[in-house]
């Protein structure tokens, strides 16, 4: 044979090979329509690729069998199926389904029964779509089977089994009865905690990072806590938590915990950008223990062009460790204010005591000594002031670093009194409210006031640190940082007795990374609460979410004054 021959050939092996694994199609007709039952049999029958005409006549009676169960698993028992096959370059299996009634349910008894039944947290599945009258679904059955098992789980019901778990149909009748019996038996309790592997502490200190006591009746979210609450530490490479029912003495299972130390120092460096500051370094050294108790130190530090600040701290862990805390801190600051004609150099030292309150609230006591010397234009200072102050803080939200749900509140209150290692009686407080809500998906809505205000009978003698200056990326955009300020006979900016600002934005979500956002911004620092004259800025931007939180990009005009535009940029999260 020629070689023209063989390629002939070769060729029209080919195109009988290429017929052979054309592509087919299941064609579902639903009279009437129903989307529903038409997904359900297209995936109960699964994809008809590569099969010719002749497979799909061999595989009509069981696709019309999975059909049926498909039809069936909704409630409709009573469906008539037909099947035929169109052939053609595409050859099609055509299913037409005429779905008739669907079972209702007639009885329906669902129950718990033994020590489950008295715990108010251990839910019985819901009666609303499955109450006589309901259709049937027997996807909502097996939900049902598996929300109660899976509470058994949770909760410490080891023991517990369905008695009884029938669903009867009476396809003549058009009806079906559920019957759901489940006996929990006893709750397992905690047991002993038993810590191990290399690590320097004291186990005395694990043990206040363990959310239980002995003997608590068992919870796996308490098991899924006592992880995040080692794991958080900061103290630790790697965490492992067991506690196995099968290993229960006398319904007391013992919680094993395998724990392997981290390195104990560590050093971060990043790099940021704002216009409020323009270029960031950030750094910073830290000793994650340095004893047996958890003690913790480390230094950090920022530099930028306006400031450049250093502090110090050193740590001493609570009850619980994760959330309380003894800090002593210190730290310097150098600050260009407004201009280069205000400046100030700031020491501070002292306690703070970290504590978390009922409801969530972040408690903070401190005690801090500060000595400032400053220049505000044409007047210098030097300020020396013993504040002890209070903090409150609240946040909550769905996520951490993008929220699309929650609020901020925070407060805080320091004080001094002439005479007592201070130079002057002053009070100063500080409120802030932010929040956030998303609306159909793709519209989001944030908020933020702030007010602030310092009181004292001599406000020449308070050092810029404890004035409030307005305007910039967190205030009010469209105007240069701290450029809202009252002013000296020589027009420098000095700072204000008082503070309000407020924001509305609204954001548009293109896609789950881009958004598009538009705002308006209000407020200023003042000196009197008569009638305050606010500045207003209205613009619109771009948020892209990087991993670390979202970008902004922003384009503010300044309303007031001389007006103009002004670019802002800023990242992290939104509360």
């Amino acid at each position: 044979m020629s070689v023209y021959g063989h390629f002939q050939r070769s060729l029209a092996l080919l195109l009988i090979s290429t017929s052979a694994f054309a592509a087919s199609e299941l064609d579902v007709r639903i009279t009437p329509s129903n989307s529903a039952l038409k997904a359900n049999i297209e995936g109960y029958v699964g994809s008809l690729d590569g099969r010719d005409a002749q497979s799909l006549r061999r595989l009509r009676r069981i696709a019309e069998s999975e059909a049926d169960k498909a039809a069936q698993a909704l409630g409709y028992y009573q469906a008539r199926i037909r099947s035929r096959i169109e052939e053609g370059e595409t050859p099609r299996l055509v299913l037409e389904v005429e779905p008739g009634e669907r079972i209702r349910l007639r009885n329906v008894d669902i129950r718990i029964e033994g020590p489950a039944s008295e715990l108010s947290a251990f839910r019985v599945p819901s009666a609303g779509r499955m109450q006589p009258g309901s259709v049937l679904n027997h996807g909502r059955y097996e939900d049902a089977k598996r929300l109660i098992q899976n509470q058994a789980s949770r909760y410490g019901f080891f023991d517990g089994r369905f008695t009884r778990q029938n669903l009867q149909v009476d396809p003549p009748a058009g009806v079906a009865d559920i019957e759901l019996v489940f006996v929990s038996g006893p709750r397992y309790s905690l047991g002993d905690i038993a810590f191990s592997g290399d690590f320097p502490f004291d186990e005395e200190l694990l043990l206040r990072m363990v959310p239980f006591d002995p003997d608590t009746p068992y919870d796996s979210e308490l098991i899924a806590e006592l992880y995040q609450a080692l794991q958080s530490s900061g103290y630790f490479e790697s965490v492992r938590v067991d506690a196995i029912p099968t290993q229960a003495d006398q319904l007391r299972i013992p919680v094993a915990v395998a724990l392997q130390v981290r390195e104990p120092r560590s050093m971060g460096l990043g790099v940021g950008f704002s216009t409020d500051v323009g270029p960031r370094l950030r750094a910073n050294w830290t000793r994650h223990w340095r004893n047996p108790q958890g003690h913790s130190y480390g230094v950090e530090t920022e530099l930028s062009a306006p400031r450049q600040n250093v502090g110090l701290w050193y740590d001493i862990p609570g009850d619980p460790p994760l959330t309380d805390k003894l800090r002593l801190a210190g730290g310097y600051q150098y600050e260009e204010l407004a201009s280069k004609d205000s400046l100030s150099r700031l020491l501070t030292l002292g306690p703070e005591w970290h504590s978390r309150r009922s409801g969530g609230w972040q408690r903070v006591l401190s005690v801090k000594w500060q000595r400032e010397e400053y220049r505000l234009g044409d007047d210098s200072g030097l300020s020396t002031l013993l504040m002890p102050g209070v903090s409150y803080s609240l946040l909550r939200s769905d996520n951490r670093l993008d929220p699309n749900q929650g609020y901020r509140v925070q407060f805080d209150l320091r004080g001094a009194v002439d005479g007592v290692l201070s130079d002057a009686n002053v009070l100063h407080g500080n409120v802030m409210l932010k929040g956030l809500t998303t609306v159909f998906d793709n519209h989001r809505l944030l908020g933020r006031v702030q007010f602030g205000g310092t009181e004292t009978n001599g406000f020449s003698a308070v050092p810029p640190s404890l004035r409030f200056f307005a305007g910039g990326d967190q205030s009010v955009r469209g105007y240069d940082y701290q450029s809202l300020s009252p002013e000296n006979n020589r027009g420098d900016k000095i700072g204000g007795r008082y503070l309000f600002a407020a924001s509305a934005e609204y954001q548009y979500s293109l896609t789950d990374k881009w958004r598009l956002a538009t705002f308006i911004d209000q407020g200023n620092s003042f000196n009197s609460l008569e009638f305050p004259t606010l500045k207003t800025g209205v613009g619109f931007g771009v948020r892209w979410v990087s991993p670390v939180g979202p970008l902004r990009l922003d384009l503010a005009h300044a309303l007031d004054d001389d007006g103009g535009v002004r670019l802002h940029f800023s990242m992290g999260p939104e509360l």
